[in-house]
Protein backbone atom coordinates (compact mmCIF):
# COMPACT_ATOMS: atom_id res chain seq x y z
CA UNK A 1 0.00 0.00 0.00
CA UNK A 2 2.88 2.38 0.75
CA UNK A 3 4.28 1.74 -2.72
CA UNK A 4 0.94 2.65 -4.32
CA UNK A 5 0.77 5.87 -2.29
CA UNK A 6 4.30 6.78 -3.38
CA UNK A 7 3.41 6.26 -7.04
CA UNK A 8 0.28 8.40 -6.72
CA UNK A 9 2.24 11.11 -4.87
CA UNK A 10 4.84 11.13 -7.65
CA UNK A 11 2.15 11.72 -10.30
CA UNK A 12 0.51 14.45 -8.23
CA UNK A 13 3.96 16.02 -7.89
CA UNK A 14 4.10 16.41 -11.67
CA UNK A 15 0.64 18.04 -11.74
CA UNK A 16 1.21 20.36 -8.77
CA UNK A 17 3.35 23.01 -10.58
CA UNK A 18 0.57 23.65 -13.12
CA UNK A 19 -1.96 24.21 -10.34
CA UNK A 20 0.45 26.38 -8.37
CA UNK A 21 1.02 28.57 -11.43
CA UNK A 22 -2.68 29.50 -11.20
CA UNK A 23 -2.61 30.04 -7.43
CA UNK A 24 -3.93 26.61 -6.47
CA UNK A 25 -2.56 23.35 -5.16
CA UNK A 26 -3.52 19.75 -4.45
CA UNK A 27 -2.70 17.68 -1.39
CA UNK A 28 -2.82 13.88 -1.28
CA UNK A 29 -4.90 12.86 1.74
CA UNK A 30 -5.40 9.11 1.37
CA UNK A 31 -5.03 6.16 -0.98
CA UNK A 32 -7.54 3.48 -0.07
CA UNK A 33 -7.18 -0.26 -0.58
CA UNK A 34 -10.23 0.05 -2.85
CA UNK A 35 -8.25 2.24 -5.27
CA UNK A 36 -9.97 5.47 -4.30
CA UNK A 37 -7.58 8.40 -3.95
CA UNK A 38 -8.68 11.31 -1.79
CA UNK A 39 -7.19 14.74 -2.35
CA UNK A 40 -7.74 18.22 -1.02
CA UNK A 41 -7.82 21.10 -3.49
CA UNK A 42 -6.26 24.18 -1.94
CA UNK A 43 -5.79 27.85 -2.71
CA UNK A 44 -7.51 29.09 -5.85
CA UNK A 45 -8.51 25.52 -6.73
CA UNK A 46 -10.54 25.19 -3.54
CA UNK A 47 -13.18 27.70 -4.59
CA UNK A 48 -12.86 27.63 -8.35
CA UNK A 49 -16.04 26.79 -10.29
CA UNK A 50 -13.88 24.74 -12.69
CA UNK A 51 -12.35 22.63 -9.91
CA UNK A 52 -14.54 19.59 -10.71
CA UNK A 53 -13.25 19.58 -14.28
CA UNK A 54 -9.68 20.03 -13.07
CA UNK A 55 -10.17 17.13 -10.67
CA UNK A 56 -11.72 14.66 -13.11
CA UNK A 57 -10.21 15.55 -16.49
CA UNK A 58 -6.86 16.69 -15.19
CA UNK A 59 -5.82 15.08 -11.93
CA UNK A 60 -7.86 11.86 -12.07
CA UNK A 61 -7.15 11.19 -15.75
CA UNK A 62 -3.40 11.60 -15.24
CA UNK A 63 -3.26 9.55 -12.04
CA UNK A 64 -5.32 6.70 -13.54
CA UNK A 65 -3.14 6.68 -16.66
CA UNK A 66 0.09 6.45 -14.66
CA UNK A 67 -1.25 4.24 -11.84
CA UNK A 68 -3.86 1.85 -13.30
CA UNK A 69 -4.74 0.44 -9.86
CA UNK A 70 -6.49 3.71 -9.05
CA UNK A 71 -10.27 3.52 -9.49
CA UNK A 72 -11.07 7.19 -8.92
CA UNK A 73 -9.83 10.45 -7.44
CA UNK A 74 -12.18 12.31 -5.14
CA UNK A 75 -11.92 15.72 -3.48
CA UNK A 76 -12.68 15.99 0.21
Amino acid sequence: MAELRERVEAVIGTIRPMLQADGGDVELVDVGADGIVKVKLKGACGGCPMSRITLKRGIEARVKKEVPEVASVEAI
